[in-house]
């Protein structure tokens, strides 16, 4: 059920039609979260998350596209010393808590086990990181063509993307779409993308994207077992100052265990 690494090069940095969808979902990432916001953080993608990459090249402290073996690897970025890493998709060979941002594009809807996916993705991802995912919109045109990647694996609605996040363990920040134009190789629709995107993102009730971009945060679980101290007060704590005799009061001789009178004491004092 994943893409191939060939079909999905060719794609994207072949086809006329691939360009402008990277240029558009990169613009639509660059918006979220601009380079210069990622400055000294460790960054990765996961999928073919590639192509996003790439702005974040100069500034963060660590790039790595993750690519998932069923799909295969190709060395990024070429020209230069390689940053991608052909890796089980739900057993990365990263540190627990050392990513700060996470890209997934071609990730999750060709799965074969989306909720270990993202159970990794919290795994990977440091206190206060921050994912975003890219998958096919199932009201578009895209999930129903086969000539683009987006037709292939599950397509999504916002809901049932945030029910799985939720349940592991992330929380959701922010819904958007992008790719508005028609998967057609056409020229008025490749000139004219930019355009569409500008329009879409304004009366998005009317046009449908072809793609659904959402942003989790990670939310912290709190901590659990053995190791987690509870504070009980001590019984004398909760006792203390009972029994100890009050000014204006009858001597203490006079009174029983709990403070109260004794029998003698409470005849006398009614005499």
């Amino acid at each position: 059920m994943h893409h191939d690494i060939e079909d999905l090069r060719r794609f994207y940095y072949q086809r006329a039609l691939g360009r402008v969808v990277q240029r558009i979902l990169r613009d639509r990432l660059v918006e979220r979260w601009p380079p210069a916001s990622c400055t000294g953080m460790n960054v990765a993608g996961f999928g073919f998350a590639a192509p996003m990459l790439r702005p974040y090249l100069p500034k963060a402290r660590r790039v790595i596209a993750l690519m998932p073996g069923p799909q295969g690897a190709m060395a990024w970025p070429a020209g230069a010393p390689n940053h991608s890493v052909l890796c089980d998709e739900t057993a990365w060979p990263i540190e627990t808590g050392s990513i700060d941002r996470l890209i997934m594009l071609h990730g999750l809807e060709t799965s074969d086990h989306p909720g270990a996916l993202l159970a990794e993705a919290w795994r990977a991802l440091g206190p206060g990181g921050r994912v975003i995912l890219m998958v096919p919109n199932r009201a578009g045109l895209w999930a129903a063509s086969d000539g683009t990647p987006f037709g292939f694996g599950r397509s999504y609605t916002a809901g049932q993307i945030e029910t799985p996040a939720r349940a592991a363990g992330f929380v959701p920040e922010w819904f958007g779409s992008a790719v508005y134009i028609p998967p057609s190789n056409r020229r008025f629709w490749l000139r004219s993308a930019q355009m569409w995107e500008r329009t879409g993102a304004r009366i998005s009730r009317v046009l449908i994207a072809g793609v659904i971009i959402v942003e989790l945060s990670k939310q912290s679980r709190a901590q659990v077992g053995p190791g987690l101290k509870v504070h009980v007060p001590s019984p004398l704590d909760i006792l203390e100052g009972v029994g100890l005799p009050r000014p204006g009061r009858a001597p203490a001789a006079n009174r029983d265990a709990f403070g109260g009178r004794t029998r003698a004491a409470e005849a006398a004092h009614r005499r």
